[in-house]
């Protein structure tokens, strides 16, 4: 449609197109509701994962950056299902760069890998801060309040363990591993315990985990060395010696395509397109291990998710040989996209945030955080009743716009819906829609001289803009988290949208160390405070909110190797059901089976584990079957044979384990 007509239509008329999906769409839970959960636990971003056990309850926090509130509080009874409880930082205040003042940021700085730990009635977290000393938090209740406490120096990426005989340890560094003894106000060390328990060269990382298992020491981190992984160390005393153990968990990417990216990380922005042979650097790594009232052993570990930024995966944990390995026995370092959920007390399938928000009660929904520290005087709920008012404060763009609300974009596909009041804008005023990210993308209304304005501005494209007359209006953005794309639109009456402006591109990349937020933004580019928005309601649906694989129980299908001829095997399977999201393939009154050398063949049904296996899906589309037998993947071998001995799919398919159901 020609952008002169749509000004014209906005302005007299309802936009023709596809009406937003209705509101009441379910969001995206690990939960399967049969027994088994998918990865990850969260599809938005949950970066630097820290987990507790206290009792019966697992408690978890991550890094939250530059957005405030910081440092959430997680809760579950069954490591799948998790409740927000609050957050420990309600805004940290450092000087002016917080607060994006005199064109001063810290993007991609801020708050960042906390270390979750109790000890004797008390929750501590202790956190990084750039250019700052870590920082203590103390609560005696999760939920809290919790007090902050600056420590007397800065431990890179640190971990602390409170051993049996009551002292404090705390670790940290990159590749080579610091320890030392902490003092009784934990705020310090104790003089002379400082050491390097792990020198450069190793093989260890950052990211580090500390624990004691069974009157052992054990240290989890995170390493890159071409591709990402997990390596291991364990010694019998605290400062050692110790032994290193390069990958407990290696090149889990889940089939996951490598998507866009900022070119180098660094400014002049330029991308790099999506690239299906990329391997490592999406896979599993900083995290660590916990075990459970019921003697089972779990992992959790943080892996690349493309735009919509790290994610969080649990993962079943075998030990041999005195190592904790994330995988099944079999398949060790590999980890199952699906699988049993542990052997807990079920919990209700249910997310931790209400992502929609009518602006109705009392405060903000706990998904909202501020870039960077909010000025209060200039927003509020009680100005005008049932919505969110943002007062304008002078910014040169969208990046130092102060009082910017966001929440992290879900995948796979999300559609964000925000209602719009401009009226009270002023000269120099414009508010809306964004993807903050870099390169950000925003849709918003401005008012100028020649009065109002619809206004797209990609950072890389540039702006584009069109007379508007309405003055109360929908804004929308389709964003495929799958492929790193995002479609404007807008409506004025909320039902039929018209796409305004070319997709934008939301690469993953590392200036904001955040991946992709949903923002509603008000601010004046005239230099002066001037008037407001009015935020009405703002709605968020999903594309894809259900987490179980899609098994096409009790009919005949054909599995074609995506990017591989078929297998003559592969064509007229009866897809059987059993228990846990597991399935038989049969045909003639025989099953497709596995044999304990991984060969598999038809054989006669007799609906044993070797015939049955587990369903699951590739993030790069396509169906993954496991076998019972191997705890690896059916697979088109080389000459054409099939077998179930691959460790796990690829983006690139290249062991033809990924298939494609007709």
């Amino acid at each position: 449609m020609a952008y002169a007509a749509l000004a014209l239509m906005m302005a007299t008329a309802l936009l023709p197109a596809a009406a937003t999906p209705s509101s009441a769409a379910r969001t995206w839970t690990a939960d399967n509701g049969n027994g088994t959960f998918t990865n990850p636990l969260f599809f938005d971003e949950f970066s630097d994962p820290d987990m507790i056990r206290v009792g019966n309850d697992f408690y978890m926090t991550g890094t939250t950056m530059h957005t405030m509130p910081g440092l959430p509080i997680l809760h579950s009874r069954d490591l799948v299902n998790w409740t927000f409880l609050g957050y420990a930082l309600d805004k940290l205040d450092l000087g002016p760069e917080y607060r994006l003042e005199g064109g001063k940021h810290i993007y991609g700085r801020g708050i960042w890998a906390p270390s979750l730990r109790y000890r004797n009635g008390t929750f501590y977290i202790f956190s990084n801060v750039n250019g700052q000393n870590t920082q203590r938090f103390t609560a005696t209740n999760p939920r809290g309040p919790w007090t902050r406490t600056s420590m007397k120096r800065s431990f890179h990426d640190l971990s602390v363990l409170f051993d049996d005989d009551g002292k404090a340890y705390v670790i940290w560094g990159y590749q080579d591993i610091h320890m030392a003894q902490l003092d009784a106000s934990l705020t310090d060390i104790v003089p002379g315990t400082e050491r390097i328990v792990i020198p450069k060269g190793a093989g260890m990382g950052e990211g580090s985990h500390f624990y004691k298992f069974d009157g052992r020491y054990y240290i989890t981190s995170a390493e890159y060395a071409v591709r990402f992984r997990m390596p291991a160390a364990r010694a019998s005393s605290p400062f050692g010696p110790y032994e290193v153990n390069p990958e407990i968990s290696a090149d889990e990417e889940f089939g996951e395509t490598a998507g866009w990216r900022v070119a180098g990380n660094k400014e002049p922005l330029k991308l790099r397109g999506p690239d299906p042979k990329a391997r490592g650097g999406l896979a599993m790594h900083q995290g660590g291990v916990i075990q459970t009232p019921a003697g089972e052993w779990w992992g959790w570990s943080m892996f690349e998710g493309n735009s919509v930024g790290r994610l969080t995966a649990l993962s079943p944990v075998t030990w041999k040989d005195g190592w904790p390995y994330f995988g099944l026995p079999g398949n060790l370092g590999r980890s199952p996209r699906t699988w049993v959920k542990p052997r807990l007390p079920a919990s209700p399938d249910h997310a931790p945030y209400q992502r929609s928000d009518s602006f109705a009660g009392p405060a903000l929904g706990p998904i909202w955080q501020w870039n960077h520290v909010p000025v209060a005087a200039n927003w509020s709920l009680t100005a005008r009743p049932g919505a969110l008012r943002l007062t304008t404060l002078p910014a040169p763009g969208f990046l130092q716009a102060r009082n910017t609300l966001t929440q992290r974009a879900i995948g796979p596909q999300s559609t964000p819906v925000v209602e719009l009041d401009v009226a009270g804008l002023r000269a120099g005023d414009v508010a809306g829609l964004a993807l903050l990210n870099r390169p950000f993308a925003t849709i918003g209304v401005e008012r100028s001289a020649k009065g109002l304005e619809l206004v797209m501005t990609d950072e890389l494209a540039g702006t584009l803009r069109r007379p508007l007359t309405a003055t109360h209006l929908w804004l929308r953005a389709t964003a495929d988290l799958a492929h790193d794309r995002a479609q404007f639109g807008v409506s004025t009456d909320g039902r039929r949208f018209t796409d305004f402006g070319t997709p934008v591109t939301m690469p993953f990349q590392l200036l904001t160390f955040q991946g992709v937020r949903y923002a509603l933004f008000a601010y004046n580019s005239a230099g002066t405070p001037g008037g407001h928005a009015d935020f009405l309601d703002f709605k968020v649906t999903e594309g894809h909110p259900e987490s179980r694989p899609d098994i096409p129980y009790a009919r005949t299908i054909r599995l074609t190797p995506i990017g591989k001829p078929a297998a003559p095997a592969l064509a007229g399977l009866r897809v059987d059901r059993h228990p846990l999201g597991r399935v038989s393939l049969t045909r003639g009154g025989q099953s497709l089976t596995t044999a304990p050398d991984g060969s598999a063949a038809m054989r006669p049904t007799d609906g044993g584990p070797a015939q049955q296996y587990q369903w699951m899906e590739s993030l790069s589309g396509g169906a993954v079957l496991m076998s019972l037998v191997t705890n690896r993947y059916l697979h088109v071998a080389n000459g054409g044979t099939l077998r179930a001995d691959s460790p796990g799919p690829s983006a690139d398919n290249a062991d033809g384990s990924r298939f494609l159901v007709q």
